[in-house]
């Protein structure tokens, strides 16, 4: 089977299972400050499993693009020297929400791989968790799988979404490659040779844990899964290594056609067709390449592909000509990828011009250092700071070395290297204490579309972040009201102000954030005191209201223009928007024209002089998506969106 079709037959099998197909996410995560980039197939979903966000389905079914290359999860040395890292894959995965369990989870990943795909039974080895006697007896006693190819593990086989969390035990599946090559199974001691591979996790959420370290049973366990596609597609296509599958041979093969190269066993090959992929979904999901973050992560990767390049004799730009062979593989399941393909292609080139400068930048900075040289050795901390701050491959600076007589301090670089990938690891680690959320029940009921005035009773009283019976005179606070008009801040827009009055106290609305599905009133005490089950009446001020809605209207108008100036490329990457003034961010590979600011501007000039009426119509998701609408950065929505028309 190829590729496309084993990623189909995933899909279609869940689907007839009563799952519904999710589109994947973005390579971006939306509302996770975690994570760096998207890089499990739960990632999108991880809001339902914790209860603060509802979907109209209790079964889903995903192809989640994912990238792991900054952060803890960062694969990029080891890509394309082993059989099975890669900067970007794709996880295949079903889950359950509160719906399905063990038995069926175990059922459905069985019936998949031995009668779907039509592997052999005796090809797999399983693990559970050593306090998982359920789990292994659903394997011995419901898909009569040999108690003796089950390995029982401990840390291995425990999977967790955070320090706190929900969590639970695991069971993989191992496929077997054959007693050909060296290696054990699960557990043994040659476990971590190529014999035996995982292809799919099981994971079973069934506890909650608190941040004393304590298990608590889910109200509603759960079922999340995870199989790399490139893995299985190795395994049906009865090869060792994911680079000799169908999709990476044929970029493979262009790259060597390009370039020039009779070996398609190079490595470099290896190393450009998967950074190929990472690079043109990052740039479709709107990253580009820069000096920080996400975009840093980016242009290592691209110069990293460009200096394989290189060691094949590129003489000139290359690696942007392997976009159209992507898309003609994947512009079929991910349709953002083929939209995208011109803008991929024309950043791409950008960069690669601008790395040709850059090593001339790095030859000057070498110059210098070997000039003030004392001794034959160059030290480590050069070597590092070339490759590190300069993007100058260390291969190459190791040749001019040679060519002089010299070698390196790769004892100096290595531990440098080590300093940076801690920082880097610490940078990319986040303690999130799940539990830590407000926990309230229902949600509040938004009222503000319709009146800048309303009341509501009150649910929560919150001071420096715990719940306290009271607020008095003078203190200042947070409330939760079961309805209020108060807009909390989202989409890049302020929240509301304006004021609070019940029958014995009055109060200052400073500000109105949101903590899942309830609205957060900042407020000060002018008068009395307020407490759980208040009635309060709640007025927003509404000229600042107004001021602020014209100035993100004017975020539109300028996105819209943006896009047909600079072209479709360019997409919000944040914003602020209050009373006052507007900020609106987005990606461009190269600086603005005068010529392309000024018709920028005169476009919504002219559409602000045109003073059309704004259309608003609730809708489905997917008709809204049908109909143009374009999601905004950082938002979450649900099954019915607001959609604005202009």
């Amino acid at each position: 089977m190829k590729t496309v079709e084993i990623r189909e037959a995933f899909l279609g099998y869940f689907e007839a299972h009563a799952h519904t197909r999710v589109a994947s996410s973005s390579l971006v995560p939306g509302n996770d400050p975690t994570l760096l980039f998207t890089n499990a197939g739960m990632n999108q979903f991880k809001d339902v499993f914790l209860g603060a966000e509802s979907r109209s389905y209790s079964c889903a079914t995903s192809a989640q693009r994912c990238v792991r290359a900054g952060g803890k999860h960062n694969d990029l040395e080891n890509v394309g020297y082993t059989a099975r890292h890669h900067t970007f894959f794709e996880m295949l995965g079903n889950f359950s929400f509160g719906d399905y369990f063990k038995q069926d989870a175990i059922r459905f990943a069985w019936d998949f791989l031995t009668d779907t795909l039509g592997l052999p039974a005796e090809k797999f080895w399983v693990t559970v968790h050593v306090s998982d006697d359920e789990a292994e007896r659903i394997w011995i006693e419901d898909i009569g799988f040999p108690r003796e190819r089950i390995s029982r593990l401990d840390e291995d086989n425990f999977w967790q979404m955070g320090d706190t969390g929900p969590c639970g035990p695991c069971s993989e599946i191992f496929f077997d490659h054959g007693d050909h090559v060296p290696g054990g199974p699960p557990g043994s001691e040659g476990e971590d040779l190529d014999r035996y591979i995982e292809i799919w996790n099981l994971v079973f959420m069934q506890y909650n844990r608190d941040a004393a370290g304590e298990f608590h049973p889910l109200p509603k366990p759960s079922v999340d899964t995870g199989m790399g596609l490139e893995r299985i597609a190795a395994v049906m296509q009865q090869v060792h290594s994911n680079y000799d599958i169908d999709l990476f041979q044929t970029l493979i093969s262009e790259a060597a056609r390009i370039l020039k190269v009779d070996d398609l066993k190079e490595n470099s090959l290896r190393v450009i067709a998967d950074h190929i992929r990472s690079c043109a979904f990052l740039m479709a999901d709107g990253v580009l390449p820069g000096n920080e973050g996400r975009g840093y992560v980016l242009r290592r990767i691209i110069r990293r592909a460009v200096r394989h390049g290189n060691k094949l004799g590129a003489r000139g730009p290359f690696f942007y000509k392997l976009v159209s062979t992507l898309v003609h593989e994947m512009g079929d399941a991910y349709p953002e990828l083929a939209r995208a393909q011109p803008e991929v292609e024309r950043a791409l080139l950008i960069e690669e011009e601008q790395f040709e400068r850059t090593l001339d930048n790095g030859m000057q900075i070498l110059e210098e250092a070997l000039n003030k040289l004392d001794g034959k050795e160059i030290p480590g901390e050069v070597v590092f700071k070339l490759y590190d701050t300069y993007g100058f491959p260390t291969d190459l600076t190791n040749d001019i070395a040679r060519e002089r007589g010299l070698s390196l301090d790769m004892e100096g670089y290595t531990t440098a290297m080590a300093q940076q990938r801690s920082r880097s690891q610490e940078s990319g680690s986040f303690k999130v204490d799940y539990n830590g959320a407000l926990k309230l029940e229902g949600s509040t009921e938004f009222i503000g579309y319709d009146s800048v005035e309303g009341d509501g009773v009150v649910l929560a009283v919150l001071r420096d972040g715990e719940e306290v019976g009271e607020l008095s005179a003078d203190e200042s606070g947070v409330l939760v009201l079961d309805r209020t008009p108060f807009y909390g801040e989202s989409g890049g827009q302020v929240g509301d102000s304006g004021h609070l009055e019940g029958a014995n106290v009055k109060l200052e609305v400073t500000d109105t954030t949101k903590a899942s599905d309830h609205h957060l009133h900042h407020v000060k005490v002018l008068s009395g005191s307020v407490k759980c089950g208040d009635r309060l009446e709640a007025r927003v001020d509404p000229n600042v209201r107004q001021a602020t809605r014209l100035n993100h209207s004017a975020t539109h108008l300028l996105h819209a223009a943006l896009r047909k100036v600079l072209g479709e490329h360019v997409q919000q990457k944040g914003s602020l928007v209050d009373s006052r003034r507007l900020r609106f961010d987005f990606s461009h590979p190269e600086a603005m024209s005068a010529q392309q600011l000024k018709e920028i501007e005169t476009i919504v000039n002219e559409q602000v002089r045109g003073n059309t009426a704004v259309e608003t119509r609730l809708m489905t998701m997917d008709d809204a998506v049908a109909a143009g609408a374009m999601a905004l950065f950082g938002e979450k929505y649900g099954d019915e969106v607001r959609v604005l028309s202009m």
